[in-house]
């Protein structure tokens, strides 16, 4: 019998202005979210993931440090709080991009893996941070992930997560699928005339080098006062063939859905043996070794 699991992924644009007091920006979007949140419910997703800072715009178009007030502690905040919940009250698995405090000063950019019981299973944070124009300035909010490249074991099926600029590194993809990853969500914000020509490239590459499931999340629209350009959406599901599966639109909020069916991933690697076929014994100059 196939093992489908049913996936989905939210992009949305902005829930207010970012003039709005940062409270009430991250208010706004949760409720936001939460409409779409029903919807998945309705649907019957089993498995969730947001776009990149979910609770709020993309603020490292800018090097402000009234920003640092959006941070909260993982899990003990009130926004992994809400998301447990929610998991709980649909029996959804879901994955949670926020900006994380672990101590004063000391910043991360995180996503909070909650399984469908309601249970924290654990955290990735965003291990390579991007700095370079126009406005990518993320090493004044965030420093590099610490954790490594862990695999959350969902109700469900095994979750990974790479976030946004991580997708241009293979070597974290690999590590993602080495470690058993079934299902990769790479949450993000990126924008048209920089990588969108990169967008539908290199996630099924992963995909296909690493033979799992990649779904890929983008937010849509401006955001003011920045307007570093048009975040265009088009969030995707792409199967272990590197063929995209299910698709949104490039301009509007929306939830994306597709049947995964994770028996594909054994039946992908019996015809392409990469993992068995690897040579980690010659590629030392990666490692500067």
């Amino acid at each position: 019998m196939p093992n489908i699991v049913k996936c989905g992924l939210i992009q949305t644009s902005l829930a207010c202005s970012t003039t709005e007091k940062i409270p009430t920006i991250k208010e706004a979007s949760r409720a936001k979210h939460e409409r779409l949140i029903e919807d998945a419910a309705r649907q019957g997703v089993q498995i969730l993931c947001m776009q990149e800072l979910f609770d709020g715009p993309y603020f490292c178009a800018e090097q402000d440090p009234r920003w640092y007030d959006a941070v909260e502690p993982i899990p003990d905040g009130p926004t992994t709080r809400w998301v447990q919940e929610l998991a709980r009250k649909h029996k959804m698995v879901i994955v949670v991009p926020l900006y994380e405090e672990e101590m004063t000063g000391v910043y991360y950019n995180t996503a909070a893996v909650i399984d469908a019981d309601g249970t924290y299973l654990g955290k990735y944070r965003k291990n390579h941070i991007p700095h370079c124009p126009p406005g990518f300035w993320e090493k004044f909010y965030f420093k590099p992930g610490n954790l490594g490249y862990p695999i959350f074991s969902t109700r469900y099926g095994k979750v990974g997560v790479y976030i946004c600029y991580d997708r241009h590194f293979p070597e974290g993809a690999r590590a993602l699928g080495l470690h058993g990853a079934e299902i990769v969500f790479n949450p993000s914000a990126t924008v048209a005339g920089l990588s969108e020509y990169l967008w539908k490239l290199e996630q099924p590459a992963h995909a296909v080098a690493n033979a799992y499931f990649v779904g890929a999340i983008n937010r849509v629209g401006f955001e003011a006062p920045w307007r570093i350009g048009e975040f265009y959406g088009q969030s995707y599901f792409c199967n272990p063939r590197g063929q995209i599966v299910a698709e949104g639109h490039r301009d509007r909020d929306e939830l994306v859905t597709a049947e995964l069916d994770l028996d594909q991933i054994r039946e992908v690697r019996t015809v392409w043996q990469f993992f068995r076929d690897r040579r980690p014994e010659t590629y030392g100059d990666l490692l500067g070794v």
